[in-house]
């Protein structure tokens, strides 16, 4: 257990150890619960299949140690969406290094792992509680020592906060080992692709000449913006032409939906507005008055933001109610005020203003009632340390180190804090430097010690009540009626786009809808309707579905599926029109040049732009300004062609340009192949890094997590 407390003291997770759960903060939103579906297929990697519940079990295993690392007690919804896609990831891109590196006998061994702890440098042991407090390096010595303590440990004669904390690290620690090996792995792969790709020489040289020799040119340019879309005449033909051209560029490579939808958010009516403001008057009213429990008060508007009988800083507030704290006289009542952001209406009172130290160290030595005579244990340690003995010898007598730990208000200011939690946190608050109090709680005794102060700033004590303008169940019920009444007036997709507008309703379009997407139009909780988009005929309208948080009504309607493979010409019209302009208009300014032989004959062209181009060369594309676009033609031309010597029309991306180089220079660098090979080394390496593209491809990735998660 020392170790634990040593790791816990000094580490980056650090919290406060009470050893009676006075701060185990109730965890949020529960992870799904798959029930009948745990053996269904979640996502296939080269031909294995994930089932649901050995997916939600990686996800599990990640959100303990994301919980651990961060110390927040639950996540919201956009978090675990962003969890999952992160797990998901993950596992996709080791299941496809895995598959190569074991065709290329790729294998990390126990002595690598062992040789990566000893070096202690890798980034993951940087994230681990296992550091040097003086160093801030990993420590490979407090890692095993913590390993054999658990090992050893009887987790039947320990109490079972400590079991719990124990079992978190050594999870985390499995968690780490296990992507240690995994990421090490997939970098042995990829430097081996690296490796694959040479340089030599030659290609060094080249690179090394691109680099250094630099050209300057004059540039004439007629931009295509010259030339009216409606003067060009494109035809079917055309278009078609052009798809064959870049068919791979309208490669698919997941399926895909379009949709039309409504979404009606409810709100507040003036009714309700009026309803909320006549309670917070009230609120406002009896606020102003003495409250024997202002705690319970508080509970009893049903404030979002909960009373806590402590000095708290500004940051513990929201940012509309730290705003008036400066400014409000102490017992004066501010409010009611509206704030749009949150959409609440709020009344404050500050019951009290001090300046006092925000992070406060301290120790302690606790007695669990039950556990023998506790008082009369807490009552002998506390006074031989009030006569002077060792603090850290007299909890070392009760099985405790009495180690310090700090605590400030980012510890609790966030969290709900009553009872023993409450009574626990004003001692230390309001106990001295070097002060020991024999602190008496509902399930112990903690003989208390504050061995530092540090951080002082302004502290208020603030009640708040804080409510959402909701509408009532009538609104929502009102805003329902109606909606479902038009739906049923108007059951298919071609009278909605003739009705909605009429009705006020916006009818919204969102193409390219992908199955790994968590939710439509940005509304939470839409899963039901993701499914029944994946899963519905096109021309189908789904069902009225409630969602968000209870105030958005959504309807859909399924026009188009984009099947994984080419996307039909018809699909990329706009895409291929562009090209298409862009190439006639091209050879429509070329047809005017063609008898030109001088530059001054193409700068004087009507709508032609000129330039001075410095600095130019092969390996860095040119940015032409009076184009507003980069040109890597330029570069390629000038780079050989010979000085004074005019270019014949060039087809840019912006325009059709002309050249005539004025200049080469080279600049002030000598060629060393060593250097410029290592440079080239790099390169290569981002290029196998997007290998794991291929991978993906060849890998017939499919994922289904949309059906369960």
């Amino acid at each position: 257990m020392a170790t634990l407390q040593k790791i816990r003291s000094k580490g980056p997770l650090l919290v406060i150890v009470i050893g009676l759960a006075l701060f185990a903060f109730i965890a949020g939103d529960a992870w799904q619960v798959l029930g009948p579906k745990q053996s269904t297929v979640a996502g296939e990697v080269n031909g294995k299949t994930i089932t649901a519940k050995d997916f939600q079990d990686l996800v599990e295993e990640y959100t303990d140690v994301v919980k651990l690392t961060t110390g927040a007690s639950s996540l919201t919804e956009e978090q675990n969406d962003q969890l999952k896609d992160e797990v998901w990831q993950t596992y996709v891109n080791n299941q496809l290094v895995s598959k190569e590196a074991k065709k290329m006998g790729l294998t990390v061994t126990d002595a690598e792992i062992q040789s990566i702890l000893a070096q202690g440098t890798d980034p993951l042991l940087q994230q681990t509680p296992f550091r040097n407090q003086q160093t801030g390096m990993f420590d490979k010595d407090m890692l095993n020592k913590f390993l054999v303590e658990y090992s050893k440990m009887d987790m039947t004669k320990v109490p079972q906060q400590y079991v719990e904390q124990y079992q978190s690290m050594y999870k985390f620690w499995k968690f780490i080992e296990k992507t240690l090996v995994s990421t090490r792995l997939a970098q042995k792969y990829q430097a081996l692709i690296a490796k694959s790709l040479i340089s030599n020489p030659v290609e060094a040289k080249n690179s090394f000449e691109g680099r250094v020799n630099e050209s300057q040119a004059l540039l004439a340019a007629v931009p295509y913006s010259s030339i009216p879309d409606k003067n060009v005449k494109i035809t079917d033909s055309d278009l078609k032409s052009m798809y064959d051209k870049k068919k791979e560029q309208f490669r698919q490579y997941a399926e895909t939906r379009d949709i039309k939808y409504i979404d009606v958010q409810v709100t507040a009516s003036a009714t309700d507005k009026a309803a909320i403001q006549k309670e917070m008057n009230q609120y406002t009213q009896q606020l102003g008055q003495s409250q024997q429990d202002m705690s319970a008060f508080i509970r009893s508007t049903g404030s979002t933001v909960s009373y806590k009988d402590l000095f708290l800083p500004k940051t513990a507030f929201p940012t509309d109610i730290a705003a008036h704290l400066d400014g409000a006289a102490i017992g004066a009542v501010v409010g009611p005020f509206f704030n749009a952001p949150d959409n609440t209406l709020n009344t404050m009172k500050v019951l009290a203003k001090t300046v006092a130290a925000d992070s406060i160290q301290f120790r302690q030595i606790q007695f669990a009632k039950g556990n023998g005579n506790s008082t009369a244990q807490a009552d002998s340690a506390f006074k031989a340390i009030k006569g002077g003995a060792d603090f850290a010898s007299v909890a070392k007598k009760y099985g405790q180190n009495g180690e310090p730990n700090w605590i400030s208000s980012s510890n609790y200011a966030q969290a709900q804090v009553d009872g023993d939690n409450l009574k626990y946190l004003q001692a230390i608050l309001s106990t001295g430097v070097n002060e020991v109090k024999d602190v008496v709680l509902a399930q112990a005794n903690v003989i208390l010690q504050v061995v530092a102060k540090k951080g002082d700033k302004p502290q208020y004590k603030v009640a708040v009540v804080k409510r959402t303008v909701d509408f009532s169940k009538q609104t929502y019920n009102n805003v329902y009626n109606k909606f479902s009444s038009f739906m049923a007036s108007n059951p298919t997709l071609d009278k909605i786009k003739s009705n909605a507008e009429i009705a006020g309703y916006k009818l919204l379009d969102h193409n390219d809808l992908y199955s790994s997407e968590h939710n439509i139009g940005g509304v939470t909780g839409t899963r039901e309707a993701m499914r029944w988009v994946f899963g519905a005929k096109v021309g189908a309208v789904s069902p009225i579905y409630e969602c968000g948080e209870s105030n958005h009504i959504l309807v859909i309607a399924l026009t188009g599926i984009n099947k994984e493979g080419y996307r039909p010409w018809e699909k990329v019209k706009d895409q291929l029109k562009a090209e298409v302009l862009k190439d006639k208009k091209a050879q429509m300014i070329m047809d005017k040049m063609k008898n030109f032989t001088t530059f001054a004959q193409y700068r004087n062209m009507p709508s032609a732009v000129g330039d001075t181009l410095k600095h130019v060369t092969f390996e860095a594309p040119a940015y032409v300004s009076s184009l507003n676009s980069s040109e890597p033609v330029v570069g390629a031309y000038t780079s050989i062609s010979a000085v004074n010597k005019l270019s014949k029309p060039i087809k840019g991306n912006a325009g059709v340009l002309v050249l005539q180089v004025i200049g080469k220079d080279r600049l002030n660098e000598k060629f060393n192949e060593r250097s410029e090979e290592a440079r080239l080394v790099g390169l290569h390496q981002q290029a196998a890094s997007r290998l794991m593209n291929d991978l993906y491809l060849k890998g017939k990735v499919k994922d289904k997590r949309y059906l369960f998660f």
